[in-house]
């Protein structure tokens, strides 16, 4: 039996979209970034071994990009320049409130249900948050959830306001940089990530007898792994389930935690976010 012409163009065409749906995959990039809260380089470090074991369990090429700033990376998700970022629970609200809720955070740190910030000093007459007043302060980035947003949210809560009880404030720029600023006298006290702290002082890169912690913030939720809420459904509960299958008492899987500063990784939700938005608006950082 003969084929039609217009029968056989479309079978060809069928075979031709099924060859090249079959090839798709082996073609994907799963582009990852990162809120840049360190130095480019550590980012890199960091990310590098827990890179290449997404690329064995997803079976795809995984690159690493870093960006200029936080709203760079909250911009390159939702134009799609991004697949996958870490933010912190202050990025992924604004990634949130641009791409009008197309964004969807996976994972968290087990750590990030109850993260914390620290107030530090050099300065013995600096003991608690009303001491700030008429003091010099360097936050992280303005975008920051842990160095700038929820440290000005407590300031607020112990009625301290920032831009008017202090007699400067800074950004750093990045959490290292804030201990940086503190430790060199540029100001006198900083506010910043109680993890990078922790991991600075474990590394000897600041001596906690001259460099001290204050106080401690009250806990809150923040950093998670996010993507657009069009990824392919299939692809994005293979990344989910990658990072649940991360085992601390696996030595190739505590590897990858340690230098995520995490104990595992478990689910998280956009509504776990609300108290930052909250405080995000109330801080005048997010208008609504």
């Amino acid at each position: 039996m003969k084929c039609s012409p217009l029968t056989l163009v479309k079978s060809l065409m069928a075979a031709s979209l099924l060859f090249a749906a079959a090839q798709a995959p082996a073609q994907q990039v799963l582009r990852v970034s990162a809120i840049p809260d360190e130095a480019p380089t550590e980012l890199q470090r960091k990310f590098k071994p827990l890179g290449e074991y997404l690329e064995k369990k997803l079976n795809m090429k995984v690159e690493f990009t870093p960006v200029t700033d936080y709203a760079a990376s909250v911009e390159g998700l939702i134009n799609h320049k991004l697949d996958m970022v870490w933010f912190g629970g202050f990025t992924f609200v604004q990634a949130k409130d641009r791409s009008k809720g197309q964004v969807v955070p996976l994972v968290q740190r087990a750590e990030d249900e109850k993260f914390r910030s620290v107030f530090v000093t050099t300065s013995k007459t600096i003991n608690k948050l009303d001491d700030l007043k008429g003091k010099t302060l360097s936050f992280g980035s303005e975008s920051s959830t842990s160095g700038h947003l929820m440290p000005r949210s407590f300031l607020l809560a112990a009625k301290i306001n920032p831009d008017t009880d202090l007699k400067r404030i800074a950004f750093s720029g990045a959490h290292d940089a804030t201990v940086a600023a503190v430790a060199g006298g540029k100001v006198d006290a900083g506010a910043l990530n109680i993890s990078v702290w922790e991991k600075l002082v474990a590394e000897k890169k600041v001596d906690p007898a001259a460099v001290r912690v204050f106080y401690t913030t009250p806990g809150y939720y923040d950093y998670n792994w996010t993507v657009r809420a069009d990824m392919n459904p299939e692809l994005k509960k293979k990344i989910t389930d990658a990072f649940l299958a991360l085992d601390a008492s696996k030595p190739e899987d505590k590897a990858i935690l340690d230098l995520q500063r995490a104990s595992k990784f478990i689910p998280t939700k956009a509504e776990n976010y609300t108290a930052i938005e909250a405080a995000a608006v109330n801080a005048g950082l997010l208008k609504k």
